[in-house]
C-alpha cells in the first residue's frame, strides 16, 4: 500500500461509495476516510424502492408506517454499527461541488455551509438522479431516492389508478408493485418494445406480454407530450392523439449522472456526463477514481466502452476502485461479468452480461410460453449474455462462459442445444 495515502474522500454514499469505504478498510488504510453523501438518509439499497418499499412487503409493523431505513429490512445495506466499525467521517447531507486536483482539494456544500476538504485519494460515486418531466404538477413523481418512493408510496394509498411512463426496469417494476396492490395500471413507452436498451426486442416481447396478463394496459410506440391538470395531474396526454386520465404517474426515463460538480476540474467527461475511465477505474487526474452508474471503462469481452447503472457493479467497481487506489505498481483491471437482476409478479428475470445489441437469441432451456426459460444472447458470432426467467441455478451455470471469449457454437455445445452439440 502507498504511504503518502493519508486521507481519502469517498464522494457518494450509496452502494458504490460504501463498498470502496469497506474495501479500503479490509485492505488495511488506517488513515481519514471520509464519506460525503447528499441525502440525510445513511447508505441504503436501492433496489427494494420500487418494489417492496411500494408495496410494503417487509415492513415492520413496529415503525408504525414511517421511518423506512430503520422499518424496512430489505433497505438495509448495513446495520449501524457496521458501519460504525469501518470509522468514517461521514457527512450527510453533504454533496460534493467542486475539484481542485492541483491543490487536492474537493470543495462540498453541507448543513453547516460550505467547506473544503484535502484528500490524497478520492473515489468519485455520486451516481445519477432521475430525468423529472417538464410539469409542476402535483402527483408526477419519479423514483430514484428513498424520499421519491415515501411520496410513490403515500399516494399508492389515495388514489387507484396509475400511469407509468417508461417501460424500463423501474418502470416495469412500480407496475408490477402497483398492480400487486390492486391498482389499476397504464404502462406507457416511447419504444415499440420495452428495455430495449438493456434487452433484444424478442426478450422484450415476452415482458410486454407478462404486464399484459398481469392486467397491465401496455402503451407502446407512443410517447407523452404532455400533463394537464389543475393544481394536480388530471390526465396524460399521448403522441397519438389519445389521453389517459390519472391522478397519479411515476415517470422513467433515465437518468442525468450527478458529475457537473467535475466540469473544470481536469476529469474527463464524455458528453452524457459519464466520467472518462481507464481499465483500472481511474480518471484523467491522478488518485482520482471514478466507480458506479457515472464511470465509462473499456471492457474487452465487450468490443469497447460500457457504462452500467446495476447494483452489483457498483459494489464490484467500488470494491475494484478501492484495490487499485492502494495497490501501485499492482493494480488490476476491472473487467466483470455484469449482473443485472429484476422481480415482476413474482417472477425473477436474470441479466448476466449484455441483453442488448443482439443479433442471434436463442431459447436453451424452457419456452417463452411457459415464462420459464433461460436465453443466450449474441453478437459478431459471439456469446454476449445469458437471460433468465423463473431459472436462478440454470442461468448462473453459465456464468463462466461469460468469463472468457465464447464463441456462439461453443455456448450452444455447452447448452447441449444447436448443431454443435
Amino acid at each position: 500500500m502507498s504511504d503518502t495515502l493519508d486521507q481519502i474522500v469517498i464522494t457518494g454514499a450509496g452502494m458504490a461509495g460504501l463498498h470502496a469505504a469497506e474495501a479500503l478498510r479490509e485492505r488495511g488504510f488506517e488513515g481519514r476516510l471520509t464519506l460525503l453523501g447528499e441525502e440525510p438518509h445513511g447508505p441504503y439499497s436501492r433496489p427494494p424502492l420500487s418494489k417492496e418499499v411500494l408495496t410494503g412487503i417487509g415492513m415492520d409493523p413496529a415503525s408504525g408506517g414511517a421511518g423506512w431505513l430503520v422499518g424496512h429490512r430489505a433497505l438495509r445495506l448495513r446495520e449501524e454499527e457496521v458501519v460504525r466499525d469501518l470509522d468514517l467521517d461521514l457527512r450527510l447531507g453533504t454533496r460534493a461541488v467542486g475539484l481542485d486536483p492541483v491543490s487536492r482539494e474537493l470543495r462540498s456544500a453541507g448543513p453547516e455551509g460550505a467547506s473544503s476538504l484535502r484528500y490524497d485519494g478520492l473515489i468519485v460515486a455520486t451516481g445519477a438522479r432521475a430525468r423529472r418531466p417538464d410539469t409542476d404538477l402535483a402527483g408526477v413523481h419519479v423514483l430514484r431516492t428513498l424520499d421519491d418512493a415515501e411520496a410513490v408510496r403515500s399516494a399508492f394509498d389515495s388514489t387507484g389508478a396509475l400511469v407509468v411512463v417508461g417501460a424500463g426496469f423501474v418502470g416495469a417494476e412500480v407496475a408490477a408493485s402497483a398492480r400487486a396492490v390492486g391498482m389499476e395500471v397504464t404502462l406507457v413507452e416511447a419504444a415499440t418494445t420495452p428495455m430495449t436498451r438493456v434487452v433484444d426486442p424478442v426478450i422484450g416481447e415476452v415482458l410486454t406480454e407478462m404486464h399484459r396478463e398481469n392486467g397491465v394496459d401496455v402503451r407502446l410506440g407512443v410517447s407523452v407530450t404532455g400533463y394537464e391538470g389543475h393544481g394536480g395531474v388530471e390526465r396524460v396526454l399521448l403522441s397519438d392523439g389519445s389521453t389517459i386520465e390519472a391522478s397519479l404517474v411515476v415517470v422513467g426515463i433515465g437518468v442525468h449522472l450527478n458529475t457537473e460538480w467535475l466540469r473544470g476540474s481536469g476529469v474527463e467527461l464524455l458528453p452524457d456526463g459519464a466520467v472518462l475511465c481507464d481499465e483500472y477505474s481511474a480518471t484523467s487526474v491522478p488518485n482520482v477514481y471514478a466507480v458506479g452508474d457515472l464511470a465509462n471503462w473499456p471492457h474487452p469481452r465487450y468490443g469497447g466502452r460500457i457504462r452500467l447503472e446495476h447494483w452489483t457493479n457498483a459494489s464490484e467497481q467500488g470494491e475494484a476502485a478501492a484495490h487499485n487506489l492502494l495497490a501501485g505498481s499492482g493494480r488490476a483491471p476491472f473487467t466483470p461479468v455484469p449482473y443485472f437482476w429484476s422481480d415482476q409478479y413474482k417472477k425473477k428475470i436474470q441479466l448476466l452480461g449484455q441483453g442488448a445489441p443482439a443479433d442471434q437469441v436463442t431459447f436453451v432451456h424452457g419456452s417463452p410460453e411457459d415464462r420459464k426459460f433461460v436465453a443466450f444472447l449474441g453478437r459478431g458470432g459471439m456469446l454476449t449474455g445469458v437471460l433468465g426467467l423463473r431459472s436462478t441455478p440454470r442461468t448462473m451455470r453459465y456464468r463462466g462462459l461469460l468469463e472468457k471469449p465464447t464463441t456462439w457454437e461453443e455456448a450452444l455445445a455447452a447448452a447441449g442445444v444447436g448443431p454443435a452439440a
